[in-house]
């Protein structure tokens, strides 16, 4: 069963209907270009002088500090380990397909500033039936979800655990079994992924 959705019109009769059915998921191919331009602003942005806050310079507290361009990617990667700070017991696979194509619909609305490349890993995971495990304690909702989205992400860079046919196994593990490649995050792409309350919500 496939069901096309288009960012931003999404009905709750077709939310309920991913929760229940858990349908092939597909965006409408008419949010790509938005996605791709928003991206090249912030590879722009990453590669030019002005410090742009999440992109070039640290976060929080840090947000002083600048980051030089060859480090960015590995930014974007520590900021996803160490967010993944998640306890308890591990949320139904159901509500973390929810979560997964929550996260894919916002980000396909084209403001985020991420590349479809990383819209199309999360969608290659709901495709062939890869779950995150994301621990159901952890959540200040401040921000956004960022423990519990963190470790959905880790499993796109192969890190964290995800499960795969009934078995619990590390995430470069499953991508392996779908033959995918760990993404590489690039600028922002991290903190666009954390920064949401589809956990929540």
């Amino acid at each position: 069963m496939k069901l096309n959705l288009t960012p931003g019109k999404v009905t709750l009769d077709e939310l309920s209907q991913i929760y229940w059915d858990n349908p092939n998921v597909e965006l409408d191919q008419q949010s790509k270009s938005k996605v791709e331009n928003a991206a090249k602003i912030v590879e722009n942005a990453a590669n030019g002088d002005t410090p742009v806050y999440g992109i070039n310079t640290g976060f929080g507290k840090l947000a002083s500090i600048r980051i030089p361009t060859e480090q960015t990617e590995l930014l974007q990667r520590n900021l996803i380990l160490s967010h993944c700070c998640g306890v308890g017991e591990v949320l139904p696979e159901k509500i973390v397909r929810m979560i997964m194509t929550l996260k894919m619909l916002s980000l396909a609305r084209g403001a985020s500033g991420v590349r479809w490349e990383l819209i199309e890993q999360i969608g290659a995971l709901l495709k062939h039936g890869v779950t995150p495990v994301i621990p159901s304690q952890g959540s200040v909702g401040a921000s956004g979800d960022l423990a519990p989205l963190a470790h959905m992400t880790a499993v796109l860079i192969g890190e964290g655990h995800a499960v795969f046919r009934e078995e619990t196994i590390s995430g470069a593990e499953a991508l392996d079994k779908i033959e995918r490649k760990p993404l590489v995050l690039r600028a922002k792409e991290g903190l666009a992924m954390i920064n949401g309350t589809q956990v929540s919500t």
